[in-house]
């Protein structure tokens, strides 16, 4: 168990009935056990789902549900009494003394390397320019400390003196503050917010700066070079994530600290045992790293998401304005609207999340077979608009790689590199079988409707071989043929596969619609889910959404219209790649095409299994699996109905058993209920062998 502690309304916690009933008044009373209500099940461990607020609660339970997406992040504000001290630490604004410990470690040593002493540098040179100018001569003392400590900031202690004696405001680690309440924050740069400016300079003060010659020399001089080096400094340690203590270290110099009068700023090192002095703790700061930032959010967004947000801008920006490929090839443009449809997907799933979570079940239902697999469709329209219009085949086969790619990678990848991560911290984690059965029938009845008109071609179709030679020249002798293929009569296709692709596409949403009826109405006592609404006293019951439902409405369609625009972009650069590249369409579909979108759930997965919650896990590529084949799959064959774009529901041999292989393979793995990473190493194996027999087969 790592020192950071779980996060209290995601974990998973094992209570028997009795404890349940005791905890909670609301909990199930009777189990039903194949039929039978019987004493010996009313025993057996339930999963008790810990929420903090009804919002939160209904975001656990819909992760459970059938057909809904499987969200980890929050979609409301947590309540700081209940975060970690470490989670805390996050959020701070880097005005806490501390005790440290030791300063002289590897990444404050990094730090010296990468930003210090060029900012030091930087600040020498703006001192020097300062007592040329004579009445700058106090900025230029002010430069002189600040180099120092931006060199080394580690242990010092900016302050703002007062004019007047008033109380201090030096704050201790773990000492409570009762002039201002502690506010969280999660500015770019790391300003502090203040309900009430009471620590400010008197009136007589501020007169006094604004009329000395100095600041306006400094403000013309001095204020716009570090400012923009500190901003730079703070974008490069923004976007490594672990180094955002140092983005905020300097976000508050071009907000704060450079603002305040020469003769109000001190700085030295600062001890426990010393005198503090009769003023505010502007900046203090211990360690330039802190690896658990991967945890930080901004309005409930995650840091990831937020600093791949800008890619989305410049991949439209080159995409659509830069048509002739003056300052970006093919390949860049093509590369970065894929990057840009990572923190699309993330955004899309957020805004469902939200949205369910503040809706009933049937909104929710809705929005969710909506826009659950709205991401991947995008792309697979655009991509079979775009060939039909150049005549090229190549897009079709694309699609139909991507198809088989999510399916692999959702059937084998992500349980298996979740099993793989959730194992290496817990030596066995157990499931419900009979849940994961059900998706493991759904994608059986998927497979086996999918894949029907390729067997049903294959079985009433002729054996067609071209470039055929006998080097005997005996008619009798063996030929060698380069291409053979099945082929089919039109007959034969349009009386009797177009049928059969059509019946198909009824009876696989039929099938779906059937499935959210067991698991969701008939048969609820499966999943064995109860979700906890007592809450802890003292708590308060104010909950702040993160995106409420009308801000999540928006946010969900502004990001499917991005997604849309880097979905034609995709489709317009990938052909250079196609004609150009050496790699096979059927590699490229399989691997990045498929898997780049899914790039969150498998984060998702991965965070399930690490807090020992694997059953969702599972449930996060078998949903997606079971959409892919009864819903998107559909919808594409009825879109080729009505826009005649010439997809269809003939694949290729090496998708078909590839599909069907993988699918037993899971079946079989998930079997006794219970896994570790060895199975999981299994399931990864096998898909990167399946990946190199795409990375191998002839284009």
């Amino acid at each position: 168990m790592s020192e950071m502690e779980q996060e209290p309304e995601l974990a998973v916690r094992r209570r028997s009935t009795q404890d349940a009933l005791m905890s909670c008044s609301t909990v199930t009373q009777n189990h039903s056990c194949e039929g039978i209500t019987c004493p010996g099940c009313l025993m057996m461990t339930k999963t008790m789902l810990l929420a903090e607020n009804e919002v939160e609660a209904h975001k656990l339970a819909n992760n459970y549900k059938f057909g809904f997406k499987k969200w980890k992040s929050h979609v409301t504000e947590r309540p700081w009494e209940d975060r970690s001290a470490i989670v805390k630490e996050l959020y701070s604004d880097l005005n806490v003394i501390k005790h440290p410990g030791s300063l002289i470690t590897c990444d404050n040593m990094l730090y010296v390397l990468l930003f210090g002493w060029w900012i030091a540098l930087l600040y020498l040179l703006i001192a020097l320019i300062m007592f040329v100018t004579i009445v700058g001569i106090p900025y230029g003392k002010l430069c002189c400390s600040l180099a120092g400590y931006y060199f080394w900031p580690f242990g010092k202690v900016i302050q703002k003196l007062f004019m007047n004696r008033r109380k201090s405001s030096v704050r201790f680690y773990g000492e409570s503050v009762p002039e201002a309440t502690n506010v969280e924050t999660t500015a770019l740069l790391g300003g502090t917010e203040k309900e009430e400016h009471i620590l400010a300079e008197t009136p007589t003060t501020g007169m006094n700066y604004w009329r000395c010659p100095s600041t306006y020399v400094w403000l013309l001089l001095g204020y716009p070079l570090l400012a923009i080096a500190h901003g730079l400094a703070a974008f490069i340690a923004w976007i490594l994530v672990v180094t955002i203590p140092i983005a905020k270290l300097n976000g508050r110099a071009i907000t704060n600290i450079l603002l305040i009068p020469p003769e109000q700023l001190q700085i030295r090192p600062f001890k426990r045992m010393d005198v503090p002095l009769d003023g505010e703790v502007v900046l203090c700061c211990y360690r330039a790293m802190n690896f658990y930032y991967y945890k930080y959010t901004v309005v409930g967004i995650n840091v990831f998401a937020v600093n791949l947000l800008p890619l989305v801008v410049v991949a439209l920006v080159l995409g659509y304005a830069d048509t002739d490929n003056h300052y970006a090839s093919s390949l860049v443009k093509f590369v970065l609207s894929i990057l840009a449809i990572i923190p699309l997907s993330y955004y899309i799933g957020m805004a469902i999340a939200s949205i369910s979570a503040q809706s009933n079940f049937a909104v929710g239902a809705v929005v969710n077979a909506t826009f659950g697999s709205i991401t991947e469709l995008t792309f697979y329209i655009t991509a079979l608009i775009k060939g039909n219009h150049k005549g090229n085949k190549s897009y079709e086969e694309v699609v139909k790689s991507a198809l088989t790619g999510t399916l692999l990678g959702c059937v084998l990848f992500i349980p298996g590199i979740s099993m793989v991560i959730g194992g290496c911290k817990h030596q066995e984690q157990r499931f419900n079988s009979r849940s994961a059965g059900i998706s493991s029938a759904l994608l059986f009845i998927s497979v086996g409707g999918v894949f029907a008109p390729t067997l049903f071609s294959k079985a009433y179709g002729n054996l067609i071989c071209q470039d055929c030679t006998n080097s005997t020249q005996n008619d009798t002798g063996s030929f060698q043929c380069s291409d053979c293929h099945f082929s089919m009569s039109n007959s034969l296709f349009h009386s009797h596969v177009q049928p059969l692709i059509h019946t198909v596409c009824i009876l696989l949403p039929a099938s779906y619609v059937i499935g959210l009826i067991f698991s969701l109405k008939t048969h609820t006592h499966i999943y064995d889910i109860h979700i906890s609404d007592c809450h802890v006293p003292g708590h308060s019951h104010n909950v702040v959404i993160h995106w409420s439902r009308w801000r999540a409405v928006v946010l969900l369609v502004v990001a499917t219209v991005c997604m849309s625009a880097c979905a034609e972009l995709v489709s317009e650069h990938i052909d250079p790649l196609l004609s150009s590249s050496a790699i096979s369409p059927y590699f490229l579909g399989v691997t990045v095409l498929a898997m780049v979108p899914e790039l969150p759930e498998i984060v998702n997965g991965i965070q399930f299994a690490l807090q020992n919650n694997i059953s969702l896990s599972l449930e996060v590529g078998s949903s997606i699996a079971v959409q892919v084949c009864m819903l998107q799959i559909p919808i594409l064959v009825l879109f080729s109905a009505i826009y005649p774009v010439g997809f269809n529901l003939l694949f290729s041999d090496l998708h078909l058993w590839a599909s069907i292989f993988s699918v037993i393979l899971m079946n079989y793995i998930f079997m006794d209920g219970k896994c570790d990473y060895f199975q999981g190493t299994a399931l990864v194996v096998v898909y990167l062998i399946i990946m190199a027999m795409y990375y191998f087969a002839p284009s």
